[in-house]
C-alpha cells in the first residue's frame, strides 16, 4: 500500500469490530448449550439472547424507562441465564458502542488531513484498486459515520425486543465499514467493488427477522439491487473500453469526449449512461425500480429501516454524482436524450412517491413510500446539471437523512412500547409520547419544507435552479411538482401529530395512550412482554391493535392523568439520538451558510 495508510483505519475497524461480534455468538451460543446439558436445564429456561432481554432488564420496578422484563422466571435457574445474559449483553454493547464511536473518530482524523490517496493493489494493467478523499467523500463518510453511531444507540434499546442481536449488530458494523469504503472509493472499479459488496452485507439487515414476509422482501431487495448492478456494469465496461482511466476527477475524466468522437460511439454512449442511471438509481429508489423500498422497510427492524432509509439509498445518489460529475463530466450529458429522460423520471418518482405515501396506512410503510419522492427530489437536483440544483441535491442528502433517521426511529420507538403499526390507531399517542411525537412535527415540517428548516433552504436550491437550468418545460414543471409534492407530504406527516396531540373525546380509553405501559410506577412491559395482569402483549407485527389500542393496565394516561400525561416513556438511549437528529435538522436550517459554503466549493470544482 502506498499513501495515507490512515485511510484504510475506518474501513477496516468496523468491519473486523462486526466479524468480532459475529464470533461472539457463536462463542456464546456454544457456551449456553454446554451450561445447558451441565445443569439438565433445556432450552426453555432461558428465553435467549436478543428475544427481549437486555439493557432494560436492568431497570427495577419503577423506573419508566423502559421494558421490564423477566428472565427465565420460574425456571429455578433464570436468575443465573439473566445474570449471564446480561453480562453478555453488556460486552456486546460496549464493543459496538467502541466500535461506533472509533470509526467515528477516525473518520474525523482522515478529514482533518485533507485531501489525500490510498494505493491498495493493482488488478489489471490499468485498473487498480484506490481509495481516496475528496470533498464528496468527506460530506458522505461524515454523514455516515454520524448518523451510524445515533442509530446504534437507539439500536441497543430497541433491538432487546428482536432476536438475534449478535447477527443484527455484527452485520451493522460490517456494512459500515464498507459504506466508508465507497465513500472513500478513489475510481469507478474500487467504487463498483464495494457498492456490490454493501449490497451482500446489507441483505442480513432485511432478512434479520426470518419469517416468510422478511424472506420475500430480503430476496425482492437483491434481485432489484443485482439488476441495477448488471445495468450499472455494462455502462462500466463501455466507459471502460473507450478511456481506461476511470478515476474520479472533478468536472469529469479528462479526454473522455474525444475517445467517444474518435469511436464513433455516441449514441452506445447516451445507451450506457442512461443504463447506468437507471441502474443506480435503482438503489436511491427511482422508478421504475424502487418497488424493494415498500417491501423492504416494514420487515426489516426499525434501526435498519432508518438506515436503508436515510443512509444507504443514499449510495445510489452517490454512484451517480460519481459518474456524472466525476466521470463523464455534465457536459456530455446536458441538453440530451439521456437529461430529459432522466428528469422526466425523477419528477414521475417524486410525484408518485407522494401519492402512495398519502394513501398508505402503515406507518413504516408510508415513510418507505415517502422515501421514494424524497430520494428523487435529490435526483431531480442532479438532472438539471446545473449549479445551484446541485448544491440543492447534495444539500437535501444530509437534510432528508436526518429527517428520515429519526421519523423511522420514532416510529420504531412507537412499535417497541404500544405494538401499533397503523397511523390510524396512534391517536392520543402524544400523552404517553410527548417529547418523541414533537419531535416526529419538527422533522415532519422539515419535510415539507416549512421555514426557517433545513427543508426549506435544499428544496429552495432546487426550485431556483430549475428556473436557471435551460431545461425548456421542465424550468416549469419541476417546481410545479415539488409544490404538489411538499402538500402531500404535509397530509402524510402531519395528521399524525394533530391526532396525538388532539386526538378529541372519541379517544378517551382507546388507542396507545389506553395501550401503553402501566404508569403507576412498575414500569413498561414491551412488545412481546407482559403486561400488568400477567398476560402476554402482542408482538411488534402490531397485529392486535385494532384500532383500540393493546388493552393494558394504566388507563389514567388515556385520560390524560399521570406520569405518563407528563413524562415520555421513551428510553433515553433511544430518545437521545431521535433528539439530535431532529435538532441538526432544524438548526442546519437556521445557521445554513457555513454547510451552504462548503457545497458551493464542491459545486464550484465540478461546474
Amino acid at each position: 500500500m502506498e499513501g495515507n495508510r490512515l485511510l484504510i483505519l475506518p474501513v477496516l475497524f468496523p468491519v473486523l469490530a462486526g466479524i468480532l461480534v459475529l464470533s461472539l455468538k457463536s462463542f456464546r451460543g456454544g457456551r449456553s448449550r454446554s451450561q445447558g446439558e451441565d445443569s439438565g436445564v433445556g432450552p426453555a429456561a432461558s428465553r435467549g439472547e436478543g428475544s427481549g432481554t437486555g439493557l432494560a432488564a436492568s431497570q427495577g420496578e419503577g423506573s419508566g424507562c423502559g421494558p421490564a422484563v423477566s428472565l427465565g422466571e420460574g425456571s429455578g435457574t433464570g436468575q443465573v441465564h439473566g445474570a449471564g445474559l446480561l453480562a453478555g449483553r453488556e460486552v456486546l454493547a460496549g464493543v459496538v458502542v467502541t466500535a461506533l464511536a472509533g470509526t467515528l473518530a477516525l473518520v474525523l482524523a482522515v478529514l482533518a488531513r485533507g485531501e489525500s490517496r490510498l494505493f491498495l493493489w493493482q488488478l489489471t494493467g490499468n485498473t487498480a484498486l484506490e481509495f481516496g478523499v475528496d470533498g464528496v467523500g468527506r460530506l458522505f463518510a461524515l454523514l455516515t459515520s454520524a448518523v451510524w453511531l445515533l442509530v446504534g444507540l437507539y439500536s441497543l434499546v430497541y433491538m432487546t425486543h428482536e432476536k438475534d442481536e449478535h447477527r443484527f449488530f455484527g452485520f451493522f458494523l460490517i456494512v459500515l465499514g464498507v459504506l466508508l469504503a465507497l465513500d472513500f472509493s478513489a475510481n469507478l472499479i474500487t467504487f463498483y467493488l464495494c457498492y456490490e459488496m454493501m449490497t451482500l452485507t446489507s441483505l442480513p439487515l432485511v432478512l434479520h427477522e426470518r419469517t416468510k414476509e422478511a424472506v420475500m422482501a430480503g430476496l425482492k431487495y437483491l434481485f432489484y439491487s443485482v439488476a441495477g448492478a448488471f445495468l450499472a456494469l455494462f455502462g462500466i465496461f463501455f466507459l471502460t473500453t473507450v478511456q481506461g482511466n476511470l478515476a474520479f476527477t472533478p468536472g469529469g475524466v479528462p479526454g473522455l469526449a474525444e475517445a467517444v468522437a474518435a469511436n464513433g460511439a455516441e449514441s452506445l454512449f447516451l445507451a450506457a449512461m442512461f443504463c447506468m442511471l437507471v441502474g443506480f438509481g435503482t438503489k436511491a429508489g427511482m422508478f421504475p425500480l424502487h418497488g424493494w423500498l415498500p417491501t423492504a422497510h416494514p420487515v426489516a427492524p426499525a434501526p435498519a429501516s432508518a438506515l436503508l432509509s436515510g443512509v444507504i439509498t443514499k449510495c445510489g445518489v452517490l454512484a451517480i454524482v460519481r459518474v456524472v460529475c466525476f466521470v463523464t463530466g455534465p457536459d456530455l450529458l446536458r441538453g440530451t436524450w439521456v437529461q430529459q429522460g432522466w428528469i422526466f423520471l425523477t419528477l414521475a418518482t417524486v410525484f408518485m412517491g407522494s401519492m402512495l405515501a398519502y394513501r398508505e396506512p402503515v406507518l413504516k410503510k408510508r415513510l418507505a413510500y415517502s422515501t421514494v419522492s424524497q430520494v428523487s427530489y435529490v435526483l431531480f437536483g442532479l438532472s438539471l446539471l446545473e449549479p445551484g440544483a446541485f448544491v440543492g441535491a447534495l444539500a437535501h442528502v444530509v437534510f432528508h437523512s436526518l429527517v428520515k433517521n429519526a421519523l423511522f426511529l420514532i416510529a420504531g420507538a412507537v412499535i417497541f412500547y404500544t405494538g401499533l403499526t397503523r397511523v390510524e390507531d396512534m391517536r392520543g399517542l402524544g400523552r404517553i409520547m410527548p417529547v418523541t411525537l414533537a419531535c416526529h412535527t419538527l422533522v415532519s415540517l422539515t419535510l415539507v419544507g416549512i421555514p426557517p428548516t433545513s427543508g426549506f433552504i435544499s428544496k429552495w436550491y432546487l426550485a431556483q435552479g430549475a428556473l436557471s437550468s435551460g431545461t425548456g418545460a421542465w424550468e416549469y414543471v419541476g417546481p410545479a411538482v415539488l409544490l404538489v409534492s411538499a402538500l402531500l407530504t404535509a397530509g402524510y406527516l402531519l395528521p399524525l401529530a394533530i391526532d396525538g396531540f388532539f386526538p378529541g373525546t372519541a379517544a378517551q380509553g382507546h388507542g396507545p395512550a389506553a395501550g401503553a405501559a402501566a404508569v403507576s410506577g412498575h414500569g413498561l412491559s414491551g412488545a412481546g412482554g407482559m403486561d400488568a395482569s400477567g398476560h402476554g402483549l402482542p408482538g411488534a407485527d402490531g397485529t392486535a391493535a385494532s384500532g383500540h389500542g393493546l388493552s393494558r393496565a394504566g388507563e389514567t394516561a388515556a385520560s390524560g392523568h399521570g406520569p405518563a400525561a407528563r413524562a415520555d416513556v421513551l428510553h433515553p438511549l433511544m430518545l437521545v439520538p431521535v433528539v439530535v437528529l431532529t435538532a441538526g435538522a432544524v438548526l442546519m436550517g437556521c445557521f445554513p451558510v457555513p454547510f451552504l459554503a462548503v457545497l458551493e466549493a464542491i459545486a464550484g470544482q465540478v461546474f
